[in-house]
Formats: C-alpha cells, sequence, structure tokens
C-alpha cells in the first residue's frame, strides 16, 4: 500500500508542536514517576507482602510487553494527536479507579490502565516528534524532550513525598489524575503531521511485520541494542544502587543525592547532544562513548565504598544514560520509512519494557551468587561485550 506524501509542516506548526508534546509528556512523566513512590507506600498500608507489592509493581508492565507493537499500528490509523489525548484520557481513568475503588483491586486496576496509557503516550509524541525533522534537527528536537521527561522525573517522586506527608495517599491520585487530565487537554494544541492518519495494514505494522524489520534492518538493531543496554544499566542502578548504599550504612539524604546525581547529569547533558555528536566525529563514536561510560560506572560502583568515588561514577553513568536513549530514538526515526515508524518505535519501547522489566530479576540473581561487587562488575561487563556488535552494526 502507497504511503500519502505527508503535508509539508510550517516552521510555527513545527515549533507549537514540539511545545505541545514536551509539556503533554512532561505531565505525564511527573504523575508516572509520582507513582513509583505513591503505589508502595499505598500497598504497604493494605498490609501487601513483599511478593504481592512486587506482583503490583509489576503489573504496568504487563500490557506494554504485549500491545506495543499494535499500538505502533494504532498511531499510524489515527494520527499522534488523536492517540495522546485518548492514552491520557486512560490514564485519567486509571487513577480515578485507584481513587475510587480502594483496595488491591483498583490498584491492579489503575497499574495496568496507567501502563497502558504511559506507552500509548510515550508512543505517539516519538511518532510525532520523528516526523518533524532529520538530521541535526532531529537529534536537537529528541534531545531537548528528552530533557523535559528528565524534568518530569525529578520534579514527580518529590511532588509524591510533599502530598504524602501533607495528607497521606487520601487525595494523591486526584492530584495525579489532574495533571493527566491537562496532559490530554495540552494535546488538542498538537497540529501539522500529528494530525494526519495513515492507512496501514497489519502486514506492514504487526508482529511479523516488525520481525521482519529487525532482521533486515541494521538501523533498528542498532536502536534496539542501544537502548536495551541503556535500560538495562538504567533498572540495575536504580533498583540496586539504593540497596547497596543502606548496606553501607550511607545516610539516607546521600542517597538521595547520589541517585538524583545521575538524573540530573542525563538531563543536563541532553540538550547538547547534537553538539556532542559533532565533537565526538558523528554518531558511531557518540554511541560508543556513551556505552562505555555506563559500562565504566556500572561496573565499578561496587568496587568502592567512598561517596565521593560514587558520586563521579554516578556522573559516568548519567552521561551515558543521557545519550543512550535519545540517540537510539533518532537512529530508528531516520532507518524506517514514516509508514513503518509507529509500528518501529513500538518495537523499541516492547524491549525497553521488557528489559526493564528483566534487569533487576538478573542483577538480583548474581547478587545473590557473588555480592554487589560481582553483580556491578557482571553487569558492566556485560555491557561491555554488545561494543563490537554496534560497531559491527554501524558498518555499512
Amino acid at each position: 500500500m502507497n504511503t500519502p506524501a505527508p503535508s509539508k509542516t510550517t516552521e510555527a506548526e513545527a515549533t507549537q508542536t514540539f511545545c505541545a508534546v514536551c509539556l503533554s509528556l512532561t505531565l505525564c512523566f511527573v504523575v508516572y514517576s509520582m507513582l513509583i513512590v505513591v503505589v508502595p507506600v499505598y500497598g504497604l498500608q493494605l498490609g501487601a507482602s513483599p511478593l504481592v507489592l512486587g506482583a503490583v509493581l509489576s503489573a504496568q508492565y504487563l500490557l506494554p510487553l504485549a500491545l506495543a507493537i499494535p499500538l505502533g499500528g494504532v498511531v499510524s490509523r489515527f494520527g499522534g494527536r488523536a492517540t495522546l489525548i485518548t492514552g491520557a484520557g486512560l490514564m485519567v481513568a486509571g487513577l480515578l479507579a485507584m481513587h475510587l475503588w480502594p483496595g488491591f483491586g483498583g490498584l491492579v486496576l489503575g497499574q495496568l490502565l496507567v501502563g497502558l496509557a504511559h506507552l500509548q503516550m510515550v508512543l505517539a509524541a516519538q511518532t510525532i516528534i520523528a516526523n518533524l525533522g532529520a538530521g541535526p534537527r532531529l537529534e536537537k528536537y529528541f534531545g531537548w524532550y528528552s530533557t523535559w521527561l528528565s524534568g518530569g522525573q525529578v520534579i514527580g517522586p518529590l511532588l509524591a513525598g510533599l502530598l504524602l506527608n501533607a495528607s497521606g495517599t487520601a487525595y494523591v491520585f486526584l492530584v495525579m489524575a489532574a495533571f493527566a487530565l491537562v496532559a490530554g487537554v495540552v494535546g488538542f494544541w498538537l497540529t501539522g503531521q500529528s494530525t494526519e492518519r495513515i492507512q496501514v495494514t497489519r502486514k506492514q505494522a504487526g508482529f511479523r511485520a516488525q520481525w521482519v524489520l529487525m532482521q533486515s534492518n541494521r538501523g533498528v538493531q542498532l536502536s534496539v541494542l542501544v537502548t536495551v543496554l541503556g535500560m538495562f544499566a538504567l533498572g540495575v542502578y536504580g533498583s540496586y544502587l539504593p540497596v547497596y548504599l543502606e548496606s553501607l550504612a550511607i545516610s539516607p539524604v546521600i542517597i538521595g543525592i547520589l541517585v538524583s546525581l545521575r538524573a540530573g547529569v542525563s538531563m543536563v547533558i541532553r540538550p547538547f547532544m547534537a553538539s556532542i555528536i559533532q565533537l565526538a566525529g558523528g554518531r558511531v563514536n557518540t554511541v560508543l562513548l556513551s556505552l562505555v561510560t555506563v559500562s565504566a560506572g556500572i561496573a565499578l560502583l561496587g568496587a568502592t565504598e567512598q561517596v565521593v568515588v560514587m558520586g563521579l561514577l554516578a556522573v559516568l553513568v548519567g552521561i551515558g544514560s543521557g545519550l543512550t536513549q535519545p540517540l537510539s530514538m533518532v537512529i530508528l526515526a531516520e532507518s524506517v520509512d514514516r509508514a513503518k515508524r509507529s509500528g518501529a518505535l513500538g518495537m523499541r519501547l516492547m524491549a525497553n519494557r521488557a528489559i526493564h522489566f528483566l534487569a533487576p530479576l538478573m542483577f538480583g540473581l548474581l547478587l545473590e551468587l557473588g555480592g554487589f561487587a560481582l553483580a556491578f562488575g557482571a553487569s558492566g561487563v556485560a555491557i561491555a561485550a554488545a561494543l563490537p556488535i554496534g560497531r559491527k552494526l554501524f558498518k555499512p
């Protein structure tokens, strides 16, 4: 089936669309990161055992794992704006379910709906931005987009803590629902190509089509590899660094600073991604540089008990992870044509969610076998071992 030529997007439309999608997704990530704090607290208040709490926390990933690729076809058929707005409405519904249906039933239903809504909004946003440009222009767009989202990830936990301290869980889900509602309203400001629909068949956008694309397209292979390695590092760092620091009897304030330092460095470096690519001599060198810094930062974490050294390693992880995710999106966006872009981005997000789910389990097994030094060291070495694969995929 032929893909209709996209309409010409003016500079004003591109700017308006970019600002709207960044604001909408920032609010989405504020809600999503608030839940990271609120759900464990609420679950413990309900008397959840560690096993039950783990199941509740994992519920967010179930529907995204199954529906990421089909949702790529939905974005193409109905347009980025409609998909994003619908996703925001779904998020509101999930948060209201948690508020109006106290107990595990409402919590699990809400987690399922919010997880699906978050995937839908992210996929729509990435597709919209991918259609705004190419080359250095696209690098800047994705760099700034990632910066906005990092800001939401910083604000969310702080806001959740303040609300929980002030009123417990009584109104926190309603506040989050209000943020999600505003995110949907902002979506109506999207214009240009974000409103266009592309007629795609299941043959073009289904699981088999994405598997064929993954086998035949080196750019897609590289994008998925980069995002998997980056998310593996973040999963290990975010899940187990606080546990390691707690085992060293380091104060909660220092733990918070070290955890936030990584996110802060990633947020600061992303707007300069296009300039960094130019200074590094191209995307090949930048991808390798980012993976080397992530690998070194993770591998050495378990070998030191010095807070200052850990801070320097957190900076390395922040630099590498700050570049891997937007680079992955740019590489994929320029490797497939417009009709296949949403489905390919959906496949990338499915891999993203899968490794985010598996990384803590894999690290936990290594930790059980040999302690933190082995677990962090082996994780860093595993990332470094994939570097030759990445270099090979870059070759014509």
